[in-house]
């Protein structure tokens, strides 16, 4: 049988359930956003004269929470056309309408009573193989479907999404039982393929594998806080990013989560555990007291944090009193921040005798226990647990493989000296001398070595080196990605652009237009590429060596007309920051195919310059492939104010609207899969015959243009919104954007168009003001108005 997801069902449109109906039209599929009846008129309907009877009444909960995805931060949607996708109804009205989905999600109050009368109601109605889902934290998944029908048991299952559910990648799937096998396979790679999710399968146990081991590791941190007489600033400056955990770290993760969810997610395992565990998940009288004074973390203004004015004081849990948030300091630390791998730093903290080290290893070692003693209750195996709390909690290192960081042998060997008991199957490895519980791409299971599961549209760059680099200097390095696709792969620092680079695109397409069909640009970085190296191009200008940066210019505008004229096909693959030269590098390629998650922008302005890869002219010619026959006017206007106030998309469906992407280029939602895509972009465009662009003339706006966009930015001027700065770069784009002085209408070569850009780029990085904001990015990184 062959099943498919065209629409689906959202019941309950709280924060989560809207969230899923958002990420649902994110990747393209209208929902169902459905809420109970209320009870009673508000007196702004009553005002309106409207009744319980009418449609807008019963609709009111789905609608006011479609009107507050809009203005949710970060955004649930990945553009506002997204909205559309979604349709507001009701459990009474529109009940009869989940005949009409492929998928129910239920989504509704966490009390089993309430969910198993809401689901014996949709086995009543919905359609005979429509698969339906809960969206439960906890709550047994076996429980709320017993005593309903074989095709619904067969049907249904847990599908817990991760709050907020377009960004957190995490999607824990729990069958039961008697869901069947051919539901668990379709809802895995459907929510890989088409969601962007990371899918772990998880067991029907309370709070399922992530918050299972997150919650007691956050509880166990804040229980070594209080036994170590640490501060809640203290804690969160070592437990962040210096062991691989998210700048959040622990206080401000669960200012973020709200204490009110974690309170409640921790009494789902409080309420059937035992022992030490029992008493583990039932939370210090501070977080209780502070849950009921309605201190909840960000949604209610303070929390473990409380901002004062520009200051952050931090909570002091014996007296509920907010004090002058502290770092802890120790030379472990120091020790550790100077070292380059994580794991190295990770085993320095570890092992260190200071009181930074003590707070580590005592939060560490329970964890790290716990997670070898739960692992074949709540989940399959190691990996499962390890990818859970990667995609989940944001962990670089899921809590096995931060064992094998610390050695295995060597921390268990003090655990045992210090009275720890091990879980059997640990001490089981060690005894065949096998000392990690990862190698050679395996993991440690009953007894063996069991091969990662592998996808093969997944494609890891690290895993083809050094083997399959062509070449490589120390910017970028050329890939063998096979099927005669190359792929370009920048490692400078913040993978900038230098003169390296440059070097590196112009000789790749040279070896790509010889030996294979096409080009894949993308690396596996924490961003794309954030821009030009801005440190070199400011000592260049402060030494006044004009005649470098222009030589720089120059060449930088040689290799994207290099990339936009490759006899074979060039696609970029960006996401993340796709910043300044990151866009520019995009926009002549024959195609873009973008992450879902791509903030592009021309930013130069912001350290008080203009694009000078070529990126004005891309940009223009962009917008005037997409104006529909729009005059020549609305074309600059649009290309002026995107690059003149630095406008970045907030996702690559945005990017479409500010002109970075048009019909030729694609989204992809699974960024794991970004590389596969991009790289079968190429074997398209070569299967059908792949032929670069000519080069034809660009009709320009000329003076009058140039006039017309001046005036905006005179407006602005006046109105105090802009600087006399910011009003000299906007001349510079206007003048370059508009074709100079000529007649509206002139046809220009390209070659004309660069040499402008290139002129105002130089004359803005010589001005003082300029050089005056490009050294406060470098040093406070954010923009100076000057």
């Amino acid at each position: 049988m062959t099943r498919h997801i065209r629409k689906v069902a959202v019941i309950g449109s709280g924060v989560m359930g809207s969230g899923i109906a958002a990420h649902l039209a994110n990747v393209g599929i209208p929902s169902l956003l459905l809420d109970i009846v209320p009870k009673e008129v508000t007196a702004a309907e009553k005002a309106k004269g409207l009744t319980l009877e009418d449609k807008a009444v019963r609709n009111r909960l789905s609608s006011v929470a479609l009107q507050k995805l809009g203005k949710q931060k970060p955004a649930p949607l990945s553009s506002k056309e997204k909205l559309s996708y979604i349709e507001a109804g009701n459990l009474e009205d529109d009940l009869h309408r989940l005949q009409e989905v492929d998928w129910i999600i239920e989504v509704i109050v966490e009390n089993l009573n309430i969910k198993q009368q809401l689901l014996k109601v949709i086995d009543e109605v919905r359609k005979p193989g429509t698969i339906v889902s809960s969206n439960t934290s906890g709550i047994s998944i076996e429980a709320m479907s017993q005593g309903l029908s074989d095709d619904f048991q067969g049907h249904f299952l847990g599908t817990h999404f991760f709050n907020p559910p377009r960004y957190l990648k995490l999607l824990e799937v729990i069958p039961t039982a008697k869901t069947k096998e051919d539901v668990t396979t379709f809802m895995k790679a459907f929510a890989e393929e088409t969601l962007g999710k990371g899918v772990v399968i998880g067991k029907d146990t309370p709070n399922f594998i992530a918050n299972r081991i997150g919650t007691y590791g956050l509880l166990v941190t804040v229980d070594e806080m209080i036994k170590g007489g640490y501060s809640v600033g203290e804690v969160d400056s070592v437990t962040g990013p210096l062991i691989g955990r998210p700048k959040s770290a622990t206080f401000r993760t669960l200012d973020v989560v709200g204490l009110d969810t974690f309170l409640h997610v921790a009494k789902n395992v409080h309420d059937i555990a035992s022992g030490s565990e029992k008493e583990m998940f039932d939370p210090p009288a501070f977080m209780k007291e502070m849950g009921e004074k309605g201190w909840l973390g960000s949604k209610s203004g303070q929390g473990f944090y409380l901002k004062q004015g520009k200051e952050i004081l931090e909570i002091e849990p014996s007296t509920l009193e907010y004090n002058e948030r502290k770092k802890l300091k120790a030379p472990s630390i120091e020790r550790a921040k100077q070292a380059k791998k994580l794991t190295d730093k990770i085993d320095i903290l570890t092992y260190s005798d200071d009181r930074a080290g003590q707070l580590i290893w005592n939060i560490v070692k329970p964890v790290l226990l716990y997670s070898a003693d739960k692992v074949y209750e709540i989940a399959n195996d190691i990996y499962a647990v390890d990818q859970a709390m990667k995609w989940g909690f944001g962990w670089e290192l899921g809590p096995f493989e931060m064992w094998d960081a610390i050695g295995v042998a060597k921390s268990v060997e003090r655990m045992e000296a210090e009275g720890e008991t091990i879980p059997t199957w640990v001490k089981d490895m060690l005894a065949t001398g096998q000392e990690s519980f990862y190698a050679d791409n395996c993991f440690y299971h009953d007894g063996k070595q069991e091969p990662k599961p592998v996808n093969e549209k997944i494609i890891h760059l690290s895993s083809l080196k050094p083997d399959h680099v062509i070449f490589k200097n120390s910017g970028a390095s050329l890939l063998d990605i096979g099927d005669d696709v190359a792929l370009l792969e920048f490692h400078s620092p913040n993978n900038s652009i230098g003169a390296d680079v440059i070097q590196m695109i112009n000789k790749s397409i040279k070896e790509v237009e010889q030996n294979y069909k096409g080009l894949v640009i993308n690396n596996q970085g924490k961003n794309f590429c954030v821009g030009a190296n801005l440190m070199m191009i400011l000592m260049e200008a402060q030494d006044d060596n004009f005649f470098e940066i222009d030589l720089v210019v120059r060449q930088f505008q040689q290799a994207m007309a290099t990339i936009r004229y490759s006899e074979k096909p060039v696609v970029t693959a960006p996401f993340g920051m796709t910043l300044g030269g990151g866009t520019e590098i995009c926009l002549p390629s024959a195609s873009i195919q973008a992450s879902l998650e791509t903030y592009m922008g021309l930013v130069e302005v912001g350290v008080g310059l203009i694009p000078g890869g070529g990126g004005n002219k891309e940009l223009y010619l962009r917008n005037l492939e997409n104006s529909d026959g729009k005059d020549l006017q609305s074309v600059a206007i649009k290309t002026f104010e995107t690059i003149a106030m630095a406008k970045v998309s907030t996702s690559a469906h945005e990017a479409v609207n500010h002109g970075f992407l048009g019909a030729h280029d694609g989204v992809v939602i699974n960024g794991d899969l970004l590389i596969d895509r991009a790289k079968r972009e190429v074997l398209h465009l070569d299967a059908k015959g792949y032929r670069p662009p000519e080069r034809a003339k660009i009709p320009v706006v000329g003076e009058s243009g140039y006039a017309t966009m001046l005036l905006g930015a005179k407006t602005m001027k006046f109105g105090g919104m802009i600087s006399d700065h910011d009003l000299k770069i906007a001349q510079k784009l206007a003048f370059t954007l508009s074709g100079g002085r000529v007649p509206k209408g002139t046809l220009v070569d390209e070659q004309y168009l660069l040499d402008l850009e290139r002129e105002a780029f130089l004359s803005l990085v010589a001005e003082p003001k300029s050089q005056q904001r490009m050294q406060h990015m470098l040093t406070k990184g954010k923009p100076l108005r000057n």
